[in-house]
């Protein structure tokens, strides 16, 4: 598995962009985790699962300055239009599962789907095809607990044809920076960023 290239300090003078993601998933599948230790590259386990929020946070990525908007889903069963509202508001999606739970990567299809669906609408009228979608098989460390296999993941991102990597977000920061450097590298190619609210 090839990851893309590492964060550099060189800094250009392109404006700053924009990218508004969204880290989908079932409740206590690492969410929170996951971009909390891309924020602060460090790992902290305990979160309340029913809390959702946005977190912003500014990286130099290929010598660019890059402003991630990163909207953490609770991960409670909600309603379709609450999760619509959320796709809505994405340019790029990370879908996560635990790979000690299987209903978790169950749910992964059917996120990706409804992400598919609702940027293809022709209401949305953005011309930029479907969203980039990463999809995250987490909590790797867990082996003795694992009931998903790497191959499980792989067949599943060939046949979505979505960028899969499997992860521990407590053992790596690196692991962790690829997903979203990736969703960054994603938008670049589509030239897609939001206006943004950051501040």
């Amino acid at each position: 598995m090839s990851f893309p290239r590492p964060l550099r300090r060189a800094v250009s003078l392109t404006p700053a962009r924009t990218l508004r993601l969204v880290v989908l998933g079932q409740g206590a599948v690492g969410k929170t985790a996951l971009t909390v230790r891309f924020i602060t590259k460090r790992f902290i386990g305990d979160y309340d699962p029913t809390l959702e929020m946005i977190y912003r946070h500014t990286a130099i990525i290929d010598g660019d300055m890059v402003h991630f908007e990163i909207l953490d889903t609770a991960g409670q069963e909600e309603d379709s239009l609450q999760i619509e509202e959320k796709i809505k508001w994405g340019d790029g999606f990370a879908v996560v599962y635990s790979v000690t739970d299987r209903c978790s990567f169950d749910e992964v299809m059917r996120l990706c789907f409804l992400i598919n669906h609702i940027h293809s609408s022709p209401k949305r009228n953005s011309g930029s095809g479907e969203p980039p979608v990463v999809i995250v098989g987490n909590k790797k460390d867990l082996q003795f607990d694992r009931m998903v296999t790497f191959e499980d993941g792989e067949n599943l991102s060939k046949a979505l044809k979505h960028p899969f990597y499997e992860i521990s977000t407590r053992d790596s920061y690196e692991e962790t920076a690829v997903v979203f450097n990736t969703l960054y590298g994603e938008l670049m190619k589509q030239g897609h960023f939001s206006p943004g609210s950051f501040k």
